[in-house]
């Protein structure tokens, strides 16, 4: 007996031992890390210490280990900074920061200051190619699967600033002559800018009309870069960009078929955190998030051959083949960012978002020039948005407003605020089985849901524009094991299987289009969710049906109607609750006028127990984590009064006028 305790004490002892060795060499790593430090009169041969820095970014991210930090002070670094090493986790991370209350910009342009007038207004450029590299921006013209509109002709990767204000690129130079004088300095309204260009093995020459003003005189740059901040290798994994100004990245476009390059992004890593940084001027998309090459690379468009969702489909499974995984791919954190003036998208992404917060941004200016489009161009575009959470942003005047199409399995947009999208929805869910949770958003645009999914979700939302339905009945998507990437089955979309509890329906616009719902008029002729559900036979029959319908405690105002398989519910038809948003300072408010039909709709609180579970993917409405998901908290976080939760994302709603601060300082 005496000799076991003997030999566990020896035991013990080592083990004592080891972790002690382990403990040192925590601390020897933890003390060891390195902060370097960039600046403008620095010297890339120095030893980048504060005193003694580097000149480039670059430079710093070609030793930089994990645990080490890069300070970047005060500045404008024209450059690719392409991180060469990766952190080893959460905690050794290898850190890129702007100084602080120091402004730093980091761009993939080049200053020009060289014109020389050629007539009228219209100045040129003649640049050696030797400037561009292997890459001229001025010859690639953007191109890929889902691109459909072009007007009709090339578009090039470059693009030209004055004033940091993007202008216009033309195809023909007499349209460039033809432009009428600038009314003074501060006149940069984007339209009346224009440029064309021409190039050729050995030069490549600018014109632009600079309406009267001395490009020589003023700011003038031009893509030369086709991103700003990207690692060329992919599993660069755990890397942190905080604090910069990052514009003009002559990027491609970035369908879920093939590469995704963005002015920002991972390039198929893991655990990146994007924050604090004001991201401009991508030629197509500013933060990505997205697929790498080897797993298509637009072959509907090189081939035509087979159709490009099915393209897509082999995407997913090539994905896997690759490693495709929580292990080793996404969980990013994008936040406190603020996205604007990008041509497809603030934040795009396929396969490589899994997993990922996007939360507290500020994204709006999306193809608002228009030139090209297609069926990648929102806010926020992601494909198999398995697991992310959307949460807290501010998303208006873009093209469209969020776009989960394929996958978005697990997804949570919960408290965002959306507004001033014209052209198309504040929210369009495509393509997706469920589970999805929409909950505690604002939507304030004409057009304010597209729904071509079924299994989601819409939880206290307000919702001020018409809500479309869409079938996709011809189109086999993927649904996965929960909260993982792992693929379960492939079915088509019949629509329903959706919930919708505690929202607000407004119908603000008194000249309202008669030809849709402004309510949940649209769900009439679907099951209510006392339906037993029987399988109908064969394929056909499956495809001919449509799913229950789970809807209840919601409040309708002005001309937005009910579903008739509504039984639990309060309609006002007289009050107007004229909404609308307004601005002051960095902050907007949300104006509504409301009544006592606030507080007589029969409600409460929203959770796992209630929803249930998505018919296709047989998933509960849960958190990522498995555990049951309660929504007992308002658009702010606030919590909600679990007897008797107010419909609508706001807990502290007035009867009367109210003007709620709903984002800013």
């Amino acid at each position: 007996m005496s000799s076991t305790i003997r030999i566990n004490g020896l035991y013990w002892m080592r083990i004592k031992a080891q972790i002690l060795i382990v403990l040192f060499v925590f601390i020897a790593i933890a003390t060891n890390a390195t902060e370097y430090h960039v600046a403008k009169d620095g010297n890339d041969f120095n030893n980048g210490s504060k005193d003694a820095p580097f000149n480039s970014i670059s430079k710093a991210a070609r030793i930089a280990q994990p645990g080490d930090v890069i300070t970047v002070h005060e500045g404008t670094y024209r450059e690719w900074v392409n991180p060469y090493y990766e952190g080893r986790n959460n905690r050794d991370r290898i850190i890129y920061q702007a100084a602080a209350n120091e402004e730093v910009w980091i761009k993939g342009s080049e200053e020009i200051n060289s014109w020389k007038k050629h007539k009228g207004h219209v100045w040129k450029v003649e640049i050696e190619n030797a400037l561009f590299g292997d890459f001229n921006p001025y010859q690639e013209v953007i191109y890929g699967d889902w691109l459909t509109s072009t007007s009709g002709r090339d578009h090039h990767l470059g693009e030209v600033y004055l004033n940091g204000k993007a202008l216009y690129e033309i195809n023909k130079l007499s349209d460039v002559l033809t432009e009428t004088p600038l009314k003074n300095a501060t006149d940069t309204e984007g339209s009346k800018y224009k440029w064309y260009c021409e190039s050729n093995q050995e030069t490549t020459t600018i014109y632009a009309n600079f309406k009267g003003l001395n490009p020589n005189k003023e700011l003038v740059e031009i893509n030369v870069r086709p991103t700003v901040f990207w690692p060329k290798k992919t599993g660069i994994n755990f890397i942190t960009v905080r604090g910069f100004k990052m514009c003009h990245a002559a990027t491609q476009w970035a369908p879920p078929t093939a590469e995704q390059i963005g002015l920002i992004g991972p390039n198929w890593s893991k655990g990146w955190i994007i924050e604090d940084n004001l991201i401009s001027d991508s030629k197509c998309s500013g933060i990505v998030i997205g697929k790498e090459r080897s797993s298509g690379q637009n072959q509907w468009k090189r081939d035509k051959r087979k159709q490009g969702t099915q393209y897509e489909r082999e995407v997913v499974f090539k994905a896997l083949q690759l490693g495709w995984s929580k292990e080793t791919i996404g969980s990013h954190i994008i936040r406190n960012n603020t996205i604007k003036d990008c041509e497809q998208g603030g934040v795009i992404g396929h396969l490589g978002c899994v997993f990922s917060e996007i939360s507290n941004n500020h994204i709006y200016n999306i193809n608002v020039k228009s030139q090209f489009g297609g069926w990648e161009v929102s806010g926020i575009k992601l494909h198999a948005a398995i697991d992310v959470l959307i949460k807290d942003n501010c998303i208006h005047d873009n093209h469209r407003g969020l776009w989960l199409d394929w996958q978005a399995q697990g997804a949570r947009v919960t408290g965002n605020l959306f507004f001033n999208h014209t052209d198309n929805e504040d929210v369009f869910v495509e393509v997706n089985h469920g589970p999805m949770i929409i909950d505690n958003n604002i939507l304030l645009s004409e057009k304010g849901i597209l729904n071509a999914s079924q299994g989601t979700a819409f939880v206290n939302n307000l919702v001020v524009g018409y809500v479309q339905t869409r079938a996709a009945s011809n189109r086999f998507t993927h649904y996965h094991f929960p909260h993982s990437t792992q693929v379960l089955g492939m079915m088509t979309v019949i629509l329903g299987d959706d919930r919708f509890y505690n929202n607000i329906f407004a119908a603000n616009n008194e000249t309202l289009d008669k030809s849709q719902f402004y309510g949940l008029d649209g769900y009439n002729d679907f099951p209510p969710a006392e339906y037993k559900w029987k399988s109908p036979g064969n394929l056909n029959a499956y495809n001919a049906q449509k799913f229950p319908m789970f809807i209840d405690a919601n409040l309708y105002l002005n001309k937005a109607l009910p579903s008739t398989i509504e039984t639990n519910f309060v309609e006002n038809r007289t009050l107007k609750p004229e909404i609308s948003i307004s601005q002051e300072d960095d902050a907007y408010y949300l104006n509504i006028t409301i009544d006592e039909s606030l507080e007589s709709v029969e409600t409460k609180v929203v959770n796992t127990e209630l929803l249930g579970y998505a018919f296709q993917s047989e998933t509960p409405f849960e958190n990522p984590d498995g555990s049951p998901v309660t929504i007992d908290t308002d658009y702010f976080g606030n919590a909600r009064n679990t007897d008797s939760p107010l419909v609508g994302p706001l807990q502290n709603l007035k009867v009367g006028k109210n003007k709620i601060k709903v984002w800013g300082k």
